[in-house]
Parts: C-alpha cells; sequence; structure tokens
C-alpha cells in the first residue's frame, strides 16, 4: 500500500547549513574582462558616431555618462555575486544557489539527469574555468547551468553525476 506522510517543516533540512562550495576565484575577473570588452566596442562605436559631421553632441554626453556608470557596476557586481554563488554535491542531488537581490536555490535529483555537459569560451579557457549544465528529462533546455567553475572541476563533477545519475537509473 503507498504511504506518503507529512513531514513537518521543523524536520525539513535547512540549506544555510551546508558547505557551499564557491565558484572559482578568477570568474568575477573573467565577467569584468567580457564586460570591459562589450562597454569598448560601445565606446568605440559612439566615438565613431560623433566624428560624423553635424551630429548635435549632447545624446552623446548621455551616452557617455551611461558608459561611466555601466563600467562601474561592471566593475563593482561580479565580485559581489560571485560570491554569493554556490553549489553543493549530496548523496542524491546537486544544489545551486545564486542571486544577491533574487535569491534562489536549485536541486537537482541525480535520477532525473539525462544529459550532463562541459563547455567553455575563449575568456574561460583563458581562466582554465568551464560551464557544468545539467539536462533533466521532459526539459528543453539546461535545467540547471552553473557557470565559473575550474575546467577540473567542472569534468570531476560531470564524471561523477554521470556516475549517480546511471546509478540512480539502474536501482529504479
Amino acid at each position: 500500500m503507498f504511504e506518503n506522510p507529512e513531514v513537518a517543516l521543523d524536520e525539513l533540512p535547512d540549506t544555510d547549513a551546508l558547505d557551499w562550495e564557491r565558484l572559482h576565484p578568477l570568474y568575477a575577473r573573467a565577467l569584468r574582462i567580457v564586460a570591459t570588452i562589450v562597454l569598448t566596442i560601445i565606446a568605440v562605436a559612439g566615438t565613431a558616431l560623433t566624428l560624423i559631421p553635424n551630429v548635435p553632441r549632447a545624446p552623446f554626453v548621455a551616452l557617455y555618462s551611461l558608459l561611466a556608470i555601466a563600467a562601474a557596476v561592471a566593475l563593482i557586481w561580479p565580485g559581489i555575486s560571485v560570491q554569493r554563488q554556490g553549489y553543493v554535491v549530496r548523496d542524491k542531488d546537486i544544489l545551486f544557489r545564486k542571486g544577491v537581490i533574487w535569491q534562489s536555490v536549485t536541486a537537482i535529483p541525480f535520477n532525473r539527469i539525462q544529459h550532463v555537459e562541459t563547455s567553455s569560451n575563449p575568456i574561460d579557457r583563458k581562466f582554465d574555468l568551464a560551464t557544468l549544465q545539467l539536462f533533466t528529462a521532459g526539459g528543453s533546455g539546461g535545467d540547471l547551468k552553473i557557470d565559473g567553475l575550474g575546467t577540473d572541476v567542472a569534468e570531476k563533477l560531470r564524471v561523477f553525476i554521470l556516475d549517480k545519475a546511471g546509478a540512480a537509473l539502474e536501482h529504479a
């Protein structure tokens, strides 16, 4: 006979008590470099537009003011946001937390995972970083994406999770 007993709220596990693994320390620097590249492209394009004759200068003052604000945010924000991200690998699932203002914790049980992949862009490779992406049954895209892992850690996690997912399927 099927049973589904209630669980008291005080018996639920507390995620704050977990030992969260931090992302790679160079991840914030990589984010700053990407933001700097994007802002530089915008600044160069804006400067090129100022060279066109008879173009009013007032919009460019606003553009450069916004660029200065965006640059300040782009240099400060990664240091704040990366510190508040982390993951925990448990016996039956993996948890990932993120967010400064809007915080979230995502838990993916190993028995739901169908595919795991690692990837990296050129800047990630420069800093020896990788992204781990988990795909679950019924999902149209990656259900969990963890950026900013060290390449070796991402590969170890990928192999471990695939092993756990395979073992979970065999015992189902």
